[in-house]
């Protein structure tokens, strides 16, 4: 291996190291309880082999069996300086925040501090949407569920004071739905923000601080932050971005987010914490050293299907809980998360019926490609499960109605149109309101993979490098609508 880092780099592992300090050394082969046994050299190895060959600069890799966490680690942090990535390295892990989120208000709730049920002006008076009707049918649970009708990219930065969230939401009033609360499904940033600001009334303290003293701290999460400085005191990875098959340069910037960005996405984490993390809902809400943070009961609440999701690509997704994402693997059935920031994606798969939890953290490159290959030979292995086969086009492809499909769709931020032209439909891109200017329009071409499901060309989204999923459905009310990253555009023309 290379000591400046090229290609594979530099590889760190720890065997069933608990505390994960990173310390390099030989892993080979563990026996779990179980009885199954656990290759540390071959996965080590195969991790190594994979962000070679898809032009990942670094990754961490964590897997959780019969509850010890194993910690595996190649490559490097950052290409312009060549700093190794180890096993206590820390990386930001996007959207993965919205578990931990999440599972805080789920605390508060047993509490009896948060009713799911009741409107979210019951804690915040001064929430609203532009539908006034709509405003008091936005529960709590709809947050949790992405059911609240809440857009996702409401782009807005309130500065870095603690009152950055009650500003957030202040200036998320009157914002446009992307669809009627409880009628579909539509990925929200906006509503875990509005969940972040509830946890600050109800507990009086800062997002940041809840989290720390209400779940990090009694879960002993002692690689895992919010805020850019304190990842200074560890080996942080820096975010990569290029074109598909070659090496990524160094991002522009570490983090583009504003501080409100946390309860949606900003948890910077060991991909050791991470797995520690999943341990506790595995466990049925109880901590390694034996404190219950969350009840079997609301535990098991989590995980219950809320929701069926008309996407099942974009994140793999099969339907959501109360802020998992849900998986059924040909019968067996998991949950997890996916993340991405500017240059950094992170994974996270839990299959409760084998006690296996994967969490993968990597810092740009073809990382879905990564995530893809060793996934696949990880859960087979490990936990029974069949990934499904990568999302493409359908061959033969099927034959398509698209004039219910064409024309214009609208949600916050974004507009599509959907054209066809000798039989085959492409659907423009364009960012608007307070995304305007973010990119130029993009071009996407709908290769069939049902009648309503397309692979989209052209748009190199964080979540799949070769094929973007874009999904027609319909609302309740007989109102079509695309799903494009999760995010539900009704038609308005």
């Amino acid at each position: 291996m290379c000591a400046s880092g090229e290609g594979a780099g530099v590889s760190n592992k720890a065997s069933g190291d608990e505390q994960g300090n990173g310390n390099a050394g030989g892993a080979g082969e563990v026996r779990a309880s179980s009885g199954r046994k656990l290759d540390l050299d071959h996965w080590q190895a195969r991790l190594d082999e994979l962000i070679a060959e898809h032009h990942v600069p670094g990754a961490s890799l964590a897997i959780l069996i019969d509850g010890t966490v194993h910690e595996l680690a190649s490559g490097i942090l950052h290409r312009g300086t060549g700093v190794a990535a180890t096993t206590d390295s820390v990386f930001q892990m996007g959207s993965i925040a919205k578990i931990y989120t999440a599972t805080l208000v789920m605390r508060l709730s047993e509490s009896g501090r948060i009713d799911l049920d009741a409107p979210v002006t019951d804690i915040l008076p001064e929430f609203s949407v532009a539908d006034p009707e709509a405003t008091g049918q936005i529960t709590v649970r709809r947050l949790l569920s992405h059911t609240g009708g809440l857009t996702c990219d409401f782009n807005h930065d309130s500065g870095r004071g603690d009152d950055c969230l009650a500003k957030y939401v202040e200036a998320a009033r009157n914002v446009a739905l992307d669809c009627p609360p409880g009628s579909a499904i539509s990925y929200s940033s906006v509503g875990y923000n509005v969940l972040g600001r509830i946890i600050e009334v109800v507990t009086g303290k800062v997002w940041d601080e809840a989290l720390r003293e209400l779940l990090l701290a009694p879960l002993g999460l002692t690689r895992t932050m919010t805020l850019p400085e304190e990842a200074l005191r560890f080996r942080a990875a820096m975010g990569h971005l290029g074109a598909p098959g070659r090496q990524p340069d160094p991002a522009p910037e570490w983090d583009m987010m504003p501080r409100s960005a946390g309860p949606y996405g900003r948890v910077i984490a060991a991909a050791g914490d991470l797995a520690r993390f999943a341990r506790m809902h595995l466990t049925g809400g109880v901590s390694e050293d034996g404190t219950r943070i969350l009840a079997q009961e609301t535990v098991e609440s989590m995980q219950r299907q809320v929701i069926e999701c008309p996407d099942k690509w974009t994140v793999s997704s099969d339907g959501w809980g109360l802020g998992w994402t849900l998986y059924d693997w040909n019968g067996v059935r998991g949950y997890g998360h996916d993340g991405a920031s500017i240059g950094q994606y992170s994974y996270l798969r839990v299959v409760p019926s084998a006690g296996v939890a994967v969490a993968l953290l990597t810092n740009g490159g073809g990382a879905r490609e990564v995530y893809t290959a060793l996934y696949r030979e990880l859960l087979g292995e490990l936990a029974g499960v069949t990934v499904p086969d990568p999302f493409a086009p359908a061959v033969p492809a099927p034959a398509v109605d698209w004039a219910p499909l064409v024309g214009t769709y609208r949600r916050e931020g974004v507009v599509i149109t959907v054209t066809e032209r000798d039989g085959a439909g492409c659907a423009l891109y364009e960012f608007v309101d307070g995304m305007e200017g973010l990119s130029d329009p993009l071009l996407i071409d709908l290769l069939p993979v049902t009648e309503t499901a397309f692979a989209g060309t052209g748009v190199g989204a964080a979540f799949s490098t070769d094929y973007t999923p874009v999904v027609f459905s319909t609302l309740p009310d007989g109102t079509r609508c695309v799903y494009i990253g999760m995010r539900c555009g009704p038609k308005v023309a």
